[in-house]
């Protein structure tokens, strides 16, 4: 009898639940391209990993206004490119199978394309790890043991070892973070592999076993993989070159603070050193990355002068705006910023630098240097 209510009250629970899903069809036979711009922003807005991406910092062009607009604008832009709309229209898709490719396929690839370009050593990696704790003998799943057919996703399933018990206790995991420090740090392999050679090894399939073994070994208890990753990827030297600002932090006006003593943080001798050396380095880094900038537009003197306005705008000054509002600013379309910061990410993954000292002083040189060449252009077009 109570089998019987169940069964007729979960449809009811279910019918409720209504999904949202614009009338796309409508929208596309009518052309209307601002409600079509705004059921996409709805589906940026919502989607599982765009959040997910925001919260992790990789939304880095967001701007100050609307974190998801520039997203929009991107993903609007290719589906029209591609043709996406008039296909919708020819293959007559309803409007639910509209919905589901744009979110599930189009923006999800685009998401992931945009991942793999920004930080390629670590999207490689935890898709290598990912592989190898599912498919190695080695490693078992515990969060469906007891219900084999449970349905979650990647990032949430509990992986260990296949040698532990299936009662094995989880800690938590602020003790696994403490407990995998004492996991030493894996040695860079330099080896290039991939189609072109340009890819280095870092570690190989077997180390990497390996290391995930010790790292189950160390924090003695199942894990998510996506702690997991962060576990594995904190013991390799991995190294993802993005331009992002590294100043010190600012004070933030707060009146009751604890007092202490500051600190002397006046460089001594050897400091003094290491300065001038990564000084005189980054300015030759600096030199270089201008000059391939300069030949990827051919040495014509106003495009690399919009180049210089793209590249001090989106990265050398956090509060100049969305990607939109730069191309407004500098009077150009927005796909043609969007191609220049592409060439300009290119020449910046082929720098390589022996530590952070010299990074910091690369930016603090870089900045110092288009800086001048912005004040430079103003001053001529005065003049003129």
């Amino acid at each position: 009898m109570s089998a019987t209510k169940e069964q007729e009250i979960v449809p009811k629970s279910v019918q409720t639940r209504q999904i949202k899903v614009g009338k796309w069809n409508e929208s596309l036979k009518k052309s209307d391209v601002n409600q079509i711009w705004t059921e996409l922003h709805r589906i940026v807005s919502s989607h599982p990993l765009v959040r997910a991406s925001k919260r992790a910092g990789f939304l880095v062009e967001e701007g100050r206004h609307n974190a998801y607009t520039d997203l929009t604008q991107e993903l609007f832009v290719a589906l029209l490119g591609k043709e996406r709309f008039a296909h919708y229209i020819d293959t007559g898709m309803t409007d639910a199978e509209v919905e589901a490719e744009i979110s599930q396929i189009e923006l999800t690839n685009m998401l992931t394309a945009e991942l793999r370009k920004r930080y390629p050593e670590s999207y490689r990696l935890a898709r290598r790890v990912s592989t190898l704790i599912q498919t190695g003998k080695t490693f078992k799943r515990f969060d469906n043991i007891n219900s084999p057919d449970v349905h979650r996703r990647l990032a949430d399933r509990l992986y260990g070892l296949a040698e532990w018990k299936n009662e094995k206790t989880r800690r938590n995991v602020q003790e696994m973070e403490e407990r995998v420090k004492a996991v030493s740090f894996q040695s860079r392999d330099t080896r290039m592999v991939g189609c072109t050679g340009d890819a280095q090894i870092v570690i190989s399939n077997v180390e990497l076993e390996k290391l995930i073994v010790r790292v189950f070994k160390a924090i003695d208890s199942p894990v998510d993989v996506r702690s997991l990753r962060s576990f594995v990827m904190s013991r390799l030297p991995i190294m993802d070159i993005y331009l992002v600002p590294v100043g010190g932090a600012t004070d933030n006006g707060e009146e009751d603070k604890m007092e202490f003593d500051f600190v002397d943080t006046r460089e001594n001798p050897e400091e003094n050193v290491l300065r001038r050396e990564g000084e005189l380095t980054a300015a030759g880094f600096v030199d270089n990355f201008l000059n391939n900038l300069n030949k990827s537009v051919r040495g014509k003197t106003k495009q690399y002068n919009r180049m210089i306005n793209v590249l001090w705008h989106c990265y050398l000054i956090s509060d100049s705006g969305t990607q939109l509002e730069v191309a407004e600013m500098l009077g150009v379309s927005d796909s043609l910023v969007s191609d220049y910061r592409k060439r300009i990410e290119t020449n910046l993954q082929q720098l390589s630098f022996n530590g952070v000292n010299e990074a910091r002083q690369f930016e603090k040189a870089l900045r110092r240097a288009v800086r001048e060449i912005i004040a430079v252009e103003k001053a001529e077009k005065v003049s003129v």
